[in-house]
């Protein structure tokens, strides 16, 4: 069945049971587990469980009382929900996760299981009966297949089978119908913004229809193999080998009973997105109009056997090929035949299969990285020359559009505005000292976070979590050092000269000081609210900064290093107490690539004491 508004649940399905039976709890499951040295896996769709021999009835038994008595509670559909929200946050900056989760979604439609993709509304909304409903309603024995390898005989684990999965009851299972995506009717480029992208990372892209088992399966996978199956592949050969515009690409030809997909893949430097994209679809066409050479076709049924033959050691492997042969009507003998039928390929039959699976022309070109540097160059890949806009969750959205600004506003008074809306030139040099302490939580670990700033430029600045501190500055308005879990080291160079604008309470005032100039670049929409971007130079750094139009208050920081974006958001300006109405950011959301934290201010105090031993 779709999801729906509750998108997501069926991904919590594997932590929820193996989270406790009704006949054992969540610490003793794991227990029982571990004593044994096994392992016991779920998913939405199905168990598997591996260990010795020795303990077959032990992992049957645990096997089956999850398989049977999952006993679903509200406290651990709770924690799942908060770290799948957390997971989200961490993609929606995560530039191959933007990618993968727009390329489904443009390939199969939110009307299609594959297209449906998991949101933070989505997550909140899902429901424990929800998830209740699908497990009584799809854990059926009458629909289940199970494959057993081992050294074994079916005398001996038949029985085994029948006493621990004997009494699970049958039920009708619905069969859901689904919508059947095709590929776009002419090539379409859809664009992912990512703030101050340096590099993109691209996918050519298309659902295609092969099933399981049929004969074009073997055919379709050496086909993929020549032209990005791995290191050896044509992509990866040219994109990499020749150009070295990336360090990897690939490409993936998929079987599936309900729908299929092709993508190739590559990620780069902006300066070479379009030039990437342009060679992965020659390569593609190139399949398809020149038969492979037999040398190339050879080398690629040799490494394609060796890793059939190595699969084969894997006992995981072995159950799924007897479970595939069952579940999509498969000749019995499909997989003894493999290496012959794969043996078997010809050059005419992957110049063939890629005409009819290889359709460059017919593809979603899906790129994320930067608007402003690399969309422009990407039109004369769209057959209309237009490019369609998503968000990282895959819904359509309207590019951000920069305006003109008012002719007689400029950088400087954008500025100026932003300070007035803090409080004031008056009031800011009435501060002498501030100390906030503020809570964050990074990867599940709970931090607090104490800054603390004396006038002119002395600055203290902890971060603690389990029990430690993580990360300290110290700067005394001279000289000063930084500790990292442990690790002390004397500032110097731009760590210095960044510690000396940082622990400068009136920095906002002459940013002159600091070698600053600010350039207007024009008006945008920012969360529904018209902001100024304003180009914020430095003597080492470059970032664009976001102005509320309206309050004056900056909202947004997206600065470019060499080690990528850093991304910062403001949020609940406040006044402090007793500061005579000077305010901050109670709220500062932080990105670095895909960590994210999101700090609070707990409290704030100006003008106390601080001795100047804190800052030794």
């Amino acid at each position: 069945e779709l999801e729906g508004n509750m998108a997501g649940y069926r991904d919590m399905m594997s932590e929820l049971l193996t989270s406790g039976t009704k006949t054992r709890s969540n610490e003793q499951l794991n227990k029982e587990i571990d004593f044994i040295g096994a392992n016991i896996n779920a998913s939405d769709e199905g168990i598997s469980a591996s260990g010795l021999k020795k303990h077959q009835q032990k992992i049957f038994e645990l096997m089956a009382d999850v398989a049977i008595n999952a006993d679903f509670k509200q406290s651990e559909l709770d924690k799942i929900k908060t770290r799948a929200l957390s997971g989200l946050e961490a993609e929606e900056n995560e530039p191959d996760a933007m990618l993968n989760k727009v390329s489904a979604v443009v390939n199969f439609g939110k009307q299609h299981p594959y297209g449906e993709v998991a949101t933070k509304e989505s997550i909140q909304k899902i429901t424990l009966d929800k998830v209740k409903k699908y497990y009584s309603t799809y854990f059926r024995p009458n629909v289940a297949y199970m494959a057993v390898v081992g050294d074994i005989t079916m005398a001996e684990i038949k029985p085994v089978i029948e006493k621990y999965f004997g009494n699970w009851q049958k039920a009708t299972v619905p069969v859901a119908q689904y919508s059947n995506p095709a590929p776009p009717a002419a090539r379409r480029v859809v664009f992912v913004p990512r703030d101050a992208a340096v590099q993109s990372v691209i996918n050519v892209t298309y659902p295609v229809d092969l099933k399981p088992g049929t004969p074009d399966v073997i055919k379709a996978r050496v086909a993929n193999s020549i032209l990005g199956g791995g290191s050896n592949g044509r992509l990866f050969l040219n994109l990499r080998e020749q150009h070295g515009w990336t360090y990897g690409s690939y490409s993936s030809l998929s079987q599936d009973i309900l729908k299929g997909s092709f993508t190739a893949y590559s990620k780069g430097r902006n300066a070479v997105t379009d030039s990437s994209v342009q060679e992965i679809i020659s390569e593609m066409n190139k399949l398809r109009n020149e038969k492979v050479s037999k040398e190339e076709l050879q080398n690629h049924i040799v490494n394609m056997s060796g890793s059939f033959a190595i699969g084969l050691e894997s006992p995981a492997t072995v159950a799924q090929y007897a479970i595939n042969i069952e579940r999509y009507k498969m000749p019995k003998d499909y997989y003894q035949n493999y290496l012959k039928n794969l043996a078997a390929v010809t050059t005419e039959d992957v110049q063939a299969i890629a005409k009819k699976y290889i359709q460059p022309d017919k593809a979603n070109l899906v790129v994320v990285g930067s608007k402003d540097e690399v969309a422009k160059t990407l039109t004369r890949f769209a057959s209309n020359g237009k490019i369609l806009y998503y968000d990282t969750y895959g819904r359509e959205i309207k590019p951000a559009v920069t305006v003109a600004a008012p002719a007689n506003l400029t950088g400087n008074d954008v500025v100026k505005k932003y300070v007035s809306a803090i409080g004031g030139e008056k009031t800011i040099k009435a501060i002498k000292s501030i100390k906030t302490v503020s809570s964050g939580e990074v990867q599940g670990i709970a931090l607090t976070i104490t800054e603390i700033k004396k006038a002119p430029n002395k600055l203290k600045f902890s971060m603690e979590g389990m029990g430690m501190v993580l990360q300290k500055r110290v700067f005394d308005g001279t000289k000063g050092y930084q500790e990292v879990q442990g690790t002390k080291q004397d500032l110097e160079g731009d760590d210095l000269n960044e510690v000396k604008e940082d622990a400068d309470i009136y920095a906002d005032l002459h940013p002159e000081k600091y070698g600053k100039k600010f350039t207007l670049k024009g008006m945008e929409q920012l969360n529904g609210a018209d902001v100024y971007a304003v180009e914020e130079t430095g003597e080492k750094n470059k970032a664009t900064n976001y102005y509320d139009v309206k309050t004056g208050y900056l909202l947004k920081v997206v600065q470019t290093t060499e080690q990528g974006a850093v991304i910062q958001e403001y949020a609940d300006y406040t006044e402090v107490p007793n500061a005579g109405g000077y305010k901050i950011p109670y709220t500062v959301k932080i990105a670095a690539g895909p960590q994210i934290i999101t700090v609070k201010v707990k409290t704030a105090e100006v003008n106390t004491t601080i001795d100047d031993s804190e800052f030794q």
